[in-house]
């Protein structure tokens, strides 16, 4: 089981992008990264081609090391550490640490 998900609320923790809050896109997991909303946003040149007849500049978000984000916790939105915990039912699911939360619903 993955700590952080797509659609995870999380916080970076290290880089240019330090103290950034945003919504995880995608998790690149043969490359242990993933893209955040919002953050890491670079620049790309695209030529023109048949979806954008126009080409240009276009900016988007580029993937951060999963080492550089940490899970937000759902009761305050700090960076906490994540826990796994099995439920009576079998189920795991993972718990925030600093609260104690659960974030699989």
């Amino acid at each position: 089981m993955q700590r952080i998900k797509k659609d995870d609320e999380v916080v970076v923790i290290a880089g240019k992008n330090k103290g950034a809050h945003g919504k995880v896109l995608s998790v690149l997991v043969d490359d242990d990264r993933v893209i955040v909303q919002g953050v890491n946003i670079v620049t790309k040149h695209v030529k023109p081609s048949r979806e954008n007849p126009q080409g240009g500049i276009q900016k988007r978000e580029a993937a951060i090391h999963l080492s550089n984000v940490m899970l937000a916790d759902p009761k305050s939105g700090d960076p906490t550490r994540v826990r796994f915990k099995t439920l009576e039912s079998g189920t795991k699911v993972r718990v925030a640490v600093k609260s104690g939360e659960q974030i699989d619903k």
